[in-house]
C-alpha cells in the first residue's frame, strides 16, 4: 500500500480562531462599507486576504529571534543575512527594508522618472502604483494564455516576447529604466515564469541594453514550478534553479513576507554598483540605516534562517500542493478557478461565477463580500477595484480577469480549513443565479484605491 503524504512538520502552538453568524456578518462588513480590508481581524474565521507575513515561523527562525544584534551599524544580524542572500541568489549587492513596497520605492526612485516606460508581466498592484506615481507607465507583456483561465499552460506567467521587442522598438532605451519579471506573477493567478522565458527575455533585454529586474516574492515556489513542469530540471535542486534564473537579471526587489517566511521585511538585491549607491542615498532616507533598513536585528536573522528553509523541496512540495487540494476541491465542485492552480493562492474566476453582475458594479468585489458574509472567509478582489483608474482619464481600468485571491499563509491552515473553504464556495457557487447587482463606490484614494475604498449596495 502507498503511504499517504504527510506534511513536514509538526504543530507546536495554536491559536483560537473565532466564529460568528451570518447576521453578525452582515453587520460588520456593511460597518466597513463593503471592504473586507477594514474588518477586524476577530470579525473573520479564516483568513486569506493575503499570504504576506501570515504565516507561521519554524522554531530554528524563532530561535535565531533570541541572538538577534540590535546594533544600529554592522549587526552580526545583517552579516548573516547579506551573507544568506548572497549564497541564495548570487547577486552582489544588498539593501534590507522593512518589506517589498519598500524596497519597490526605494529602488524606483533611484531609477524611474517622469515619462518612462516599465515593461513586465503583470505588474502587481504596487509595482504600477509605484510607477504610476512617479508619471511613468506599466506595460503589461504577458502572454495571452494567461488571460483564459480554462487554459492549461505550465507557465501562464511568461512575457510574450514579440509584446515585449515591440515597446522596446516603439520607445528609446533612455525611457525604459528597466524590465520587471514577476516570479510568480500574481496578478496573473500565481502563475509561475519558466527558466526558458527568463533565458530569452534576459537575451532580448540585452540585446537592446536594457536591465532585468526581478519582483522576487515568491521566487522560491516560482522554482519549484520549474522543477516540476520544465525538462531537464527534474534532477536539481530547487537551490541550484534560483541560482541560475537569477543570474539572468541584473537585481531583484522582495517582499520577504511570502518566501522569506517572515511577518515583516524585504530587500534589493543587486549587481550594478552605480545602481546600489544610488538606491543607498534613498534607503537612508526612507527606511534607515544600509546595515538595518528598517528591519529590527532579530527579523534578519529570521530572515536569514526563511530564506534557506524556503528553498527547500519538502517544504515547498507541502506549501504549493496544499494549494492544489483546495484548487482540485473546487474544480470537482465546478466551480471556475485559474488553472493550472498557482503557487501562494487560489483564484476565483468571478467572470464565470457572477456573470449577470455587470462589471461596472465590481462583480469580483461583490463574489469577495459574498464569501465572508457566507463563510466568513476573508479573500482579495483582483479585478477593476484593485486595477484602478487610469491616470490620465480617471475612468477605471477592466482588466481581462476579474479573480477573487484565496492566498493561504504559510504552515498556517490544515487541509480541514481547506475542505471547509471549498464547501462554503459549493453553497455559493450553486445558489449564485439570483446575483443580479453589485457596489458602487463611495469613496476612494487617487491611487491604489482598493486598500481605502468604501461601497455601497446596489
Amino acid at each position: 500500500m502507498e503511504l499517504p503524504y504527510a506534511e513536514p512538520y509538526k504543530i507546536k502552538m495554536v491559536e483560537q480562531l473565532k466564529r460568528s453568524t451570518k447576521e453578525q456578518r452582515l453587520k460588520w462588513i456593511k460597518k466597513a462599507h463593503y471592504n473586507l480590508f477594514n474588518l477586524d481581524s476577530d470579525k473573520v474565521f479564516i483568513d486569506v486576504l493575503t499570504d504576506s507575513g501570515t504565516g507561521a515561523m519554524s522554531d530554528k527562525q524563532w530561535a535565531e529571534m533570541m541572538i538577534g544584534d540590535e546594533s544600529y551599524a554592522g549587526s552580526k544580524s545583517f552579516t548573516k543575512l547579506k551573507k544568506t542572500v548572497k549564497k541564495i541568489t548570487g547577486f552582489k549587492y544588498f539593501l534590507p527594508t522593512h518589506q517589498g513596497r519598500a524596497a519597490e520605492n526605494v529602488l524606483f526612485s533611484a531609477m524611474v522618472k517622469e515619462g518612462d516606460i516599465v515593461p513586465g508581466n503583470s505588474h502587481f498592484d504596487t509595482t504600477k502604483g509605484h510607477i504610476e506615481f512617479r508619471k511613468a507607465t506599466a506595460v503589461d507583456c504577458t502572454i495571452d494564455e494567461a488571460f483564459d483561465t480554462s487554459i492549461i499552460h505550465p507557465f501562464k506567467g511568461n512575457i510574450d516576447l514579440n509584446k515585449l521587442e515591440k515597446v522596446f522598438k516603439s520607445n528609446p532605451k533612455e525611457k525604459i529604466p528597466f524590465v520587471i519579471l514577476t516570479i510568480t506573477c500574481n496578478s496573473a493567478g500565481g502563475q509561475p515564469v519558466s527558466v526558458q522565458n527568463t533565458k530569452e527575455v534576459s537575451a532580448l533585454c540585452k540585446q537592446y541594453e536594457i536591465p532585468l529586474y526581478f519582483d522576487a516574492a515568491r521566487f522560491a515556489e516560482n522554482a519549484y514550478f520549474i522543477k516540476k513542469r520544465e525538462a531537464g530540471y527534474e534532477d536539481k535542486s530547487i537551490k541550484e534553479i534560483v541560482k541560475e534564473v537569477f543570474s539572468y537579471g541584473d537585481g531583484m526587489t522582495i517582499s520577504a513576507k511570502k518566501d522569506g517566511l517572515v511577518n515583516m521585511g524585504g530587500f534589493i538585491a543587486l549587481n550594478n554598483k552605480e545602481v546600489f549607491k544610488k538606491a543607498t542615498v534613498f534607503n537612508i532616507m526612507y527606511e534607515g540605516f544600509i546595515t538595518y533598513g528598517g528591519m529590527n536585528g532579530r527579523d534578519m536573522g529570521a530572515l536569514a534562517i526563511g530564506l534557506d528553509e524556503s528553498t527547500e523541496f519538502n517544504y515547498l512540495e507541502s506549501r504549493v500542493e496544499q494549494i492544489a487540494y483546495l484548487g482540485k476541491k473546487l474544480v470537482e465542485y465546478g466551480v471556475p478557478v485559474q488553472q493550472p492552480f498557482g503557487g501562494h493562492a487560489i483564484f476565483l474566476d468571478a467572470n464565470k461565477f457572477v456573470p449577470t453582475i455587470p462589471r461596472e458594479e465590481y462583480r469580483a468585489q461583490a463574489l469577495a463580500i459574498e464569501l465572508y458574509v457566507v463563510g466568513g472567509i476573508r479573500g482579495v478582489e483582483i479585478g477593476t477595484v484593485l486595477a484602478d483608474r487610469d491616470p490620465f482619464t480617471r475612468k477605471n481600468r477592466y482588466p481581462d480577469l476579474e479573480l477573487v485571491r484565496l492566498a493561504i499563509p504559510r504552515r498556517t491552515y490544515t487541509n480541514n480549513h481547506m475542505d471547509y473553504i471549498a464547501a462554503t464556495l459549493k453553497n455559493i457557487y450553486d445558489s449564485r443565479e439570483g446575483a443580479k447587482s453589485g457596489y458602487r463606490i463611495i469613496d476612494e484614494a487617487p491611487i491604489m484605491r482598493h486598500f481605502t475604498v468604501k461601497f455601497e449596495k446596489i
